[in-house]
């Protein structure tokens, strides 16, 4: 007796109506770039494509998504976008969905297709650690030295883990890190070609 084939796919779907998004399995990406079917798009910060990516995907960063230029690149392909751990992709797929058609993103992202054993490439110059690693311990630094000063020297300077703290959650609210924009662009940070 043959085993019940496993589902490749997980469409997810909201009330009224709205587009369908399908979250994709790393396997069943693999199988579509292997047969030429797919555009990838990865919608991550340059930083973090630059440092590490999906051969063949094509960067354009979540700020910057033009709908009608990716329908114009799609070409009769279907498009499936992808970030690091599948939050960002999955913001690309509802702003890219439309009701005729279901949109695609990566479930799981960058993470989960190396999770899964494929390849990535990375560049020779990419920063030993992270830009997003960088951020928090930067941040820690800050907050601890802000507490430090605040005890030993004069309260005001509770104020600077205040102000690192407020900035921390407007990041995680936003996804926009002014932090990781700045540190990005650092020497240490910056990747060649």
């Amino acid at each position: 007796m043959t085993p019940p084939r496993k589902e490749m796919l997980v469409t997810t779907t909201t009330l009224n109506h709205a587009p369908t998004i399908v979250d994709v399995t790393p396997e069943q990406l693999q199988q579509w770039l292997d047969a030429g079917e797919t555009v990838l798009v990865d919608v991550r910060e340059d930083f973090e494509h630059s440092a590490e990516r999906i051969e063949g995907a094509r960067h354009v960063a979540l700020a910057k998504i033009d709908t009608d230029e990716l329908r114009r690149m799609k070409n009769g392909h279907r498009i499936v976008f992808h970030c690091r751990t599948g939050k960002r992709s999955l913001d690309a797929a509802r702003r890219f969905a439309r009701d005729e058609e279901p949109a695609f993103h990566l479930a799981g992202g960058i993470e989960a297709w190396k999770t899964a054993g494929h390849q990535t490439r990375r560049s020779a110059t990419a920063p030993k650690i992270d830009v997003m690693r960088q951020v928090q311990m930067t941040s820690g630094s800050l907050v601890l030295a802000g507490v430090v000063l605040g005890w030993l020297v004069s309260p005001w300077f509770l104020a600077l883990s205040a102000f690192v703290g407020a900035g921390l959650f407007f990041a995680g609210a936003s996804g926009w890190c002014g932090m990781a924009k700045l540190l990005s662009r650092m020497p240490w940070n910056r990747t060649k070609g």
